[in-house]
């Protein structure tokens, strides 16, 4: 009798949670089949179009004579190793620091960053601008890239400060009596320790770098700077809006943070898990 009921309950669940997925999958097929679709179809209640324009993929990745989004696909992803190869490094240092090095105030220090994270980004966007505009900064990549050069973001340290009190400090001192020193003890012991913490402090600052389409808008000007999310707009800045291209190109802009997710996705559930744990 509980075996039976045991199964019931289990056929209940796969359909509910199956039934969930696909009323959240909906706009995900919607945006495919409007990406296939005319201007004129767009307001028709059908998610497939009657002929699919798959021309809508190849014309609007070259819509511009100019430039091609092979282009805007090359600057972001640029910006995007600079950027992940940055947050990955500093984080680790600092997390580094808090977690190992003993120094005066470094529990104030600690509080003070993890006070940060409550400060709303729009606070800091005008001091911000003048600053890297008074270096003449402004239209280029660095005021994207230069912030994840120092420190990576207070989450990220918070995140790796508490992977690193996981691991045993046993290994710190058996270092030390072979004569390591405190950075070899970092980039020899805990560095490689740090390994699924760091994917996922690379896959979040990739997918966040990627996404951050207001500090792009607000720092490139030139077109040939453009990242992808830019690019898109210029669909919009056009006479007559091609909603099919608009919509073929977003829906490929989203592919490269997908991809990124799903090869790690092992290690994002696990450096999300054992952070959680450790501490």
């Amino acid at each position: 009798m509980n075996a039976s009921r045991l199964r019931i309950q289990s056929v209940v669940n796969h359909v509910l949670l199956s039934a969930i997925s696909l009323l959240m999958l909906y706009p995900v097929f919607w945006w495919i089949g409007a990406s296939l679709k005319k201007n004129e179809e767009m307001r028709l209640p059908t998610i497939w179009p009657e002929t699919p324009m798959w021309e809508n993929y190849t014309k609007g990745w070259t819509f511009s004579a100019e430039y091609s989004f092979t282009h805007f696909f090359a600057n972001t992803l640029m910006m995007e190793f600079w950027s992940v190869l940055g947050a990955v490094l500093s984080s680790a240092v600092v997390a580094y620091g808090f977690a190992r090095i003993p120094f005066k105030l470094r529990g104030f220090w600690f509080s003070i960053l993890l006070l940060t994270m409550m400060l709303p980004g729009q606070v800091t966007v005008v001091p911000q601008y003048i600053l890297y505009n008074s270096f003449g900064l402004v239209d280029s990549y660095i005021p994207l890239i230069l912030p994840h050069f120092f420190g990576g973001g207070a989450f990220f340290v918070f995140l790796l400060v508490q992977f690193i009190r996981g691991i045993p400090r046993d290994l710190d001192e058996a270092a030390k009596m072979d004569g390591a020193s405190v950075y070899s003890i970092f980039v020899r012991v805990i560095f490689p320790l740090l390994r699924p913490a760091l994917i996922t402090v690379a896959i979040f600052t990739f997918i966040w770098s990627w996404d951050d389409f207001f500090g792009q808008m607000l720092y490139l000007s030139s077109i040939e700077k453009y990242t992808v999310g830019l690019a898109l707009r210029m669909f919009v800045d056009q006479f007559e809006v091609q909603w099919g291209q608009l919509l073929a190109m977003s829906l490929l802009s989203v592919v490269p943070s997908a991809i990124v997710f799903f090869l790690a996705q092992k290690h994002f559930v696990e450096g999300i898990a054992t952070t959680g744990l450790k501490g």
